[in-house]
């Protein structure tokens, strides 16, 4: 019976995929579908017609097997991006407000409005989901805009200095808490160095044991990305590529087609749409949808501002908000405190729901920042 629930939710993601292909990039039509499409269905149809209610659907027995295999080659896929740095002083100086605003602030925010917290560590969840910015979500938008190399490149690794303070932060106070669950992530993550004494040398030696362990880790309950940042960090001192077990184009059409819709319906499915406001004000809910954004920009406004004093206004806005994009990084994160009950489901929806505003912020002030990307490919 649950099939009746699942065969259509993943088609909806399907259907609207190949209706907004060339005109949305994935990760907004997967949110559109998961925001509005997902509880539709649930609520209009599986509840009280088919009598499928969302604890049942979530109890399959097949469910969780195949949501943690997904999960975990999403989060090695988004920690492989992560770990591929280059600091330079612009970065850092764009890198170090635009996260330590949003992080402040959410953490603030965590503590000020939300009730019944889950202590620091929820807090400081709530605080890094504010400064996370999508990495492949802005890649994908500054080439469709023809943004100029060099800036391009910029505010590339800004972006990823910012994901990498937010995934090792999180890693450590994770750990910190439990200290013996590091053992065994900390010494599978040197893997590549026993690897290297053995004098091999193929990419693929080193790339598939870490998604065969980021699986096995998660699998366990043990600190899956603890041991990813760590064995990518061993990759990169050892000068090794990671490369994917599969050609890019069929992994991210794994990626798009399967793993992320699979994980953003199991989270829409831990959302008590019936019992939503009873828990919350107005007042924090509406706080989740527009704290993070102006947060986010104020931060990314004065690190640009920091890095070049000489640019134009318009142009440090318009970085602002290419900067405040979310998208597939920020939804890992977001699922990661969902599955670890960091936030209750009415946070994760409303913050679901700030991360599809913030990806579409700069579609729907597109004119502006195609001009700004003319001006600046001109002056170049």
């Amino acid at each position: 019976m649950s099939l009746l629930f699942w065969l259509p939710a993943l088609a909806c993601y399907a259907l609207i995929g190949w209706l907004t292909r060339g005109r949305l990039i994935p990760i907004v039509a997967q949110l559109l579908v998961a925001a509005l499409a997902i509880p539709a269905l649930l609520l209009g149809w599986a509840e009280p017609v088919a009598g499928l209610d969302a604890p049942r659907l979530l109890a399959e027995p097949w469910l969780q097997p195949f949501y943690g295999l997904c999960f975990a080659l999403l989060l090695g896929y988004i920690l492989g991006d992560v770990i591929d740095l280059e600091i330079s002083a612009d970065c850092l100086k764009i890198a170090l407000p635009s996260f330590l605003v949003p992080l402040a602030t959410g953490i603030a925010c965590a503590l000020w409005l939300l009730p019944g917290g889950n202590g620091w560590l929820g807090a400081l969840g709530i605080g890094l989901l504010f400064s996370i910015t999508a990495i492949p979500v802005l890649y994908l938008y500054l080439q469709s805009i023809g943004y100029p190399a060099a800036a391009s490149r910029r505010l590339i690794h800004a972006a990823i200095l910012m994901d990498f303070f937010c995934w090792s932060l999180f890693g450590l106070a994770q750990g910190s808490s439990e200290p013996l669950t590091l053992l065994w992530p900390l010494t599978a993550a040197l893997l590549p160095l026993a690897l290297r004494l053995c004098r091999l040398r193929h990419p693929l030696i080193y790339s598939l044991p870490f998604f065969a362990l980021m699986v096995l880790l998660h699998g366990l309950g043990l600190n899956a990305l603890v041991f990813g940042i760590g064995y990518l960090l061993c990759l990169a001192w050892l000068r090794r590529p990671l490369q994917l077990p599969l050609p890019p184009s069929i992994w991210k059409g794994l990626l798009n087609g399967l793993a992320v819709p699979l994980i953003l319906t199991c989270g829409i499915l831990q959302v008590d749409f019936h019992g939503v406001g009873e828990h919350y004000s107005p007042l924090a809910l509406v706080t989740l949808l527009g704290l993070p954004v102006l947060s986010k920009v104020l931060g990314s406004w004065l690190g640009l501002y920091w890095a070049d004093p000489q640019a134009a206004a318009r142009a440090r806005w318009s970085e602002s908000l290419l900067l405040n994009i979310r998208g597939l990084t920020e939804i890992v994160f977001l699922n990661l405190l969902l599955q670890q009950r960091l936030i209750d489901d009415v946070v994760y929806f409303g913050l679901l729901l700030m991360s599809l505003f913030s990806t579409l912020l700069p579609a729907m002030i597109g004119r502006f920042i195609h001009h700004e990307a003319r001006s600046r490919h001109e002056y170049s």
